[in-house]
């Protein structure tokens, strides 16, 4: 709790110098988290204690302030070849039991609507069963009324989203209606605007707050990534953030440092910087990242970046550790969350997932007491990626500022004490929650 109150502190600073600055997001996607805690043995942190509620231990021991959960229509608890996953589980009571737990423990909560029974991606954009073989002006109002009946849900049950996905990794098509973003003219464009269409200007009646994310998944391919967003401008598409996927063995290097002596030239950066420049007013977040800790996939691998990360404990703390700090100069990227952080084995009572992915933070296989937190070892300070995805983060991400140290109003006094029965720091006389706000 003590390395909590530090970085609240350091917030009420940053938030007295960069009030100016737009809200940095950084958490992870905790959409099996209930299930692991319905059949899991527990979590240990770095000292081996057990963590009794990983969700408020992301936000009071790492300093983590986003919670990314996604939404199936009727989920199937299968894969898209029909094979058993219970982790296709997150209907709309399940959503709303957790997102109210992400709002009560003051974090912001990310909605990521599938618009289908299971996993949605590049390769697969089926639509619920219960809307097939529909026309596309039905599809939209499918669409539209299904937004709408979630919204209102969790509205009403105290989980308002604070950022909504609408879609997820949807870059090739959604609800069966197929695009390519290399091909602006062709495929059947209008039906898929319509879609997205839908859902944004529902997102945008019933929670005007929140901020609205399209999601895509070619990260570094700078060429499909305007062509997509410039379609999407041109026609009038209500969003505030593109979100990106980056996953290194599927999407390659952060750098061109990295990719010098490489044939392959892309890099994130690079495309980042020149979403930038063709969109000025969109932020940009990283929704989905990750990196084995383990057995390196053995298929569907197009980048072998373990020359630069290894695929071992170390290794996935480096990934986080250099995303982190290849994004920080760049001010239109305002989030980072990290795709499964609570992967720990298939379950001990009972399985949450078929298969091991080896991209969590905690070891797969159980102690007798638990699973341990992925560390470095002792000699560099048993450090988690955990610790690194928000410290680090909220530590340095904001960009350097001319302010000088004196300008910053002394003396600086801060204290912690609980409101309604909530955490908040004064701060100079101001009070703020655990994001930095100002009460």
């Amino acid at each position: 709790m003590r390395k909590f109150i530090t970085l609240l502190t350091l917030a009420c600073v940053s938030a007295c110098m960069y009030a100016q600055d737009q809200q940095r997001y950084v958490g992870g996607d905790i959409s099996a988290l209930p299930l692991y805690e319905q059949y899991n043995s527990p979590y240990k942190d770095v000292k081996g204690n057990n963590i009794s509620n990983l969700l408020t231990w992301f936000v009071e021991d790492c300093g983590w302030n986003t919670f990314r959960v996604r939404i199936f229509v009727n989920p199937t608890k299968k894969d898209h070849s029909g094979t058993s996953n219970p982790t296709v589980c997150q209907d709309l009571a399940f959503v709303t039991a957790l997102g109210k737990r992400i709002k009560d423990a003051g974090a912001y909560f990310m909605l990521d609507f599938h618009y289908s029974d299971t996993w949605v991606d590049a390769t697969h954009i089926q639509a619920p069963s219960v809307w097939k073989g529909i026309s596309d002006a039905a599809m939209a109002d499918s669409v539209s009324a299904y937004t709408h009946r979630v919204l209102q849900t969790l509205k009403a049950a105290g989980a308002t989203p604070d950022l909504v996905q609408v879609g997820n990794e949807i870059m090739y098509g959604l609800c069966d209606i197929k695009i390519h973003p290399n091909d602006t003219v062709n495929g059947n464009w209008n039906g898929y605007l319509g879609l997205l269409k839908a859902g944004c200007n529902t997102v945008r009646e019933l929670c005007p707050e929140a901020k609205i994310i399209i999601h895509t998944d070619r990260p570094t391919n700078a060429t499909y990534n305007f062509k997509y967003y410039n379609k999407l401008r041109k026609n009038g598409v209500d969003f505030d953030i593109i979100g990106l996927s980056y996953y290194p063995f599927w999407h390659g290097y952060l750098t061109s440092e990295q990719v010098k002596d490489k044939q392959d030239k892309n890099n994130l950066v690079r495309a980042i910087d020149y979403l930038k420049s063709q969109f000025p007013e969109k932020e940009v977040q990283i929704v989905e990242c990750a990196y084995n800790f383990q057995y390196w996939p053995t298929s569907g691998v197009n980048y072998d970046t373990e020359d630069v990360w290894a695929c071992s404990v170390a290794g996935q703390y480096n990934f986080v550790k250099d995303l982190v700090d290849a994004l920080k100069p760049l001010d239109n990227v305002t989030g980072i969350s990290y795709w499964f952080p609570e992967e720990a084995g298939n379950g001990d009572k009972g399985t949450v997932i078929p298969s091991w992915q080896n991209r969590g933070f905690w070891n797969e296989n159980k102690t007798q007491t638990g699973h341990t937190i992925n560390k470095t070892g002792s000699v560099t300070g048993n450090k988690t990626a955990a610790d690194v995805c928000a410290p680090y983060y909220l530590g340095t991400f904001l960009p350097e500022k001319p302010t000088a140290i004196d300008a910053i109003p002394t003396p600086v006094k801060a204290a912690k004490t609980l409101r309604d029965g909530q955490l908040v720091i004064e701060c100079n006389g101001q009070i703020f929650n655990v994001l930095g706000q100002t009460l």
